[in-house]
């Protein structure tokens, strides 16, 4: 869905410079996810550090943890965030989900993922764009079950998914005590199928707010009013 270069107000990261992967997907979700009451923050699968980033922006009073498996994702977030102004809120470590959760002894109040949803597909060549994309090392299951037990009792999980993968999440999540509040259908363009789901859980069950996004208009590479409004703040342009 395309890789727009992107600003942190006082620090801009450019590809060539500091390998900043920067992806509508992890844009979405870093803008979109509620940070309102959220002091400590937990993103998991962090890659770039492209979403800890976002969120130590929009929240200044967040403390943030970031984990990945992969070490050169670790190697590249924390350069990335020791550039940045937010690097004293953000710390960095290299643990799997299922680590983490047996060695953790706090409570989040928001937890964030932009995790792997290929199932059951052709794997890529590179291990480590494997390890990004397929759900091998960490199942969406695992994900809303260990998210389940790590956050505050008003706390929130926010993911982005493909439509189907998002449905089954809803429904795991659901018979599982973890309840579906938000969802925001993203279309590519008008006219277009939805791609991806942006879903905001917690443990209290109420009605759901449904709605959507379209991100680019008809004409290629001009972004719809509402995406511009979503992300501006994180744009050298839009």
């Amino acid at each position: 869905m395309g890789n727009p270069y992107f600003s942190f107000k006082q620090f801009t990261v450019y590809h060539d410079l500091c390998a900043m992967k920067v992806g509508i997907d992890g844009v979405l979700l870093g803008a979109w996810a509620d940070v309102k009451n959220a002091n400590n923050i937990l993103d998991i699968g962090t890659g770039s550090g492209l979403i800890a980033l976002m969120l130590a922006q929009r929240n200044p009073d967040a403390t943030i943890t970031a984990i990945d498996i992969d070490e050169n994702a670790i190697l590249q977030s924390e350069i990335n965030i020791k550039n940045s102004p937010w690097g004293n809120r953000i710390e960095v470590g290299k643990n799997s989900l299922q680590d983490f959760m047996l060695s953790s002894t706090k409570k989040y109040d928001l937890i964030v993922s932009n995790p792997p949803f290929f199932i059951n597909s052709m794997k890529a060549p590179e291990d480590t764009r494997t390890t990004a994309r397929h759900t091998d090392t960490l199942t969406h299951e695992e994900l809303i079950t260990y998210s389940k037990a790590l956050i505050t009792p008003k706390g929130k999980l926010c993911i982005i998914l493909p439509i189907n993968e998002g449905e089954k999440c809803i429904d795991f999540a659901e018979n599982s005590g973890l309840f579906c509040n938000k969802k925001v259908s993203v279309f590519p363009k008008p006219g277009s199928p939805a791609k991806r789901l942006l879903l905001g859980f917690s443990l209290e069950k109420r009605e759901r707010e449904n709605t959507h996004i379209t991100i680019e208009s008809e004409t290629r590479h001009q972004y719809t009013p509402e995406f511009t409004q979503l992300a501006k703040d994180f744009y050298l342009k839009l």
